[in-house]
């Protein structure tokens, strides 16, 4: 079988650092999927209009895996980085086929422009020009699973900083829309969890800007706001 992207998803991470860890986490994030010119038919988004949600098939384009082969085990962060799992059983994006699923919102299908058909959507966690291997439509009753157990997940603390973003530095960001996203990104902890050094500094890019940051006591105090070269 042989695949190829139908799209890329512009998006406001040049990097991956910094980008959440799941879709929907943080919901305000805006992206765009943009096809690729032999998949720009009109036709192929009839009916998707209609739906509030999506899933987007995709590859991890920018991960360099430690080994040639595929490692049977993994160490999810959200478990300090020394737990091990089978990577069957966590989204790790060290795997055999190095392939993601994404649940975004449908924000608006727009079908003409120079672009079109574009896909607006929020919520997504991809880095920016990840390639898009297919969209699915979410289908409430059966993708919605109230009930499902989830492991070792359950038994995490779903934790989020207060973000200190001074207006001096907030007035470096023109456009003043992204900075909703920016704080809910920041808000979940775009640091390794194993890091709790408060002198450190981060440095993430964001939108065309480099945001650096220091967290201490479940405080993330942004500490400069620059223009990426």
């Amino acid at each position: 079988m042989n695949i190829e992207p139908i799209a890329y998803i512009r998006t406001d991470f040049p990097e991956k650092f910094g980008i959440p860890r799941q879709s929907g986490l943080a919901a305000s994030l805006k992206g765009k999927v943009v096809f690729e010119s032999k998949y720009r038919k009109r036709d192929a988004l009839r009916g998707l209009e209609g739906f509030s949600h999506m899933w987007l098939i995709w590859g991890f384009s920018a991960n360099q895996p430690v080994t040639s082969e595929w490692q049977p085990t993994v160490r999810p962060p959200r478990l300090g980085g020394n737990g091990h799992m089978g990577v069957f059983a966590t989204r790790s994006p060290f795997r055999p086929n190095p392939i993601g699923l994404s649940c975004v919102e449908i924000e608006k299908v727009q079908v003409d422009g120079e672009e079109g058909p574009v896909i607006f959507v929020r919520g997504a966690d991809l880095m920016d020009m990840t390639p898009i291997y297919d969209i699915k439509p979410y289908v409430r009753y059966a993708d919605c699973r109230p009930h499902a157990v989830c492991g070792y997940v359950d038994c995490l603390k779903d934790t989020r900083l207060k973000v200190v973003l001074p207006e001096h530095l907030s007035q470096k960001i023109e456009d003043k829309s992204l900075i909703p996203s920016l704080i809910e990104c920041l808000g979940l902890d775009p640091r390794p969890s194993f890091h709790n050094d408060p002198d450190r500094e981060y440095g993430m890019s964001f939108s065309g800007y480099n945001v650096r940051f220091r967290v201490d006591s479940g405080i993330l105090y942004v500490v400069n706001v620059s223009r990426m070269l």
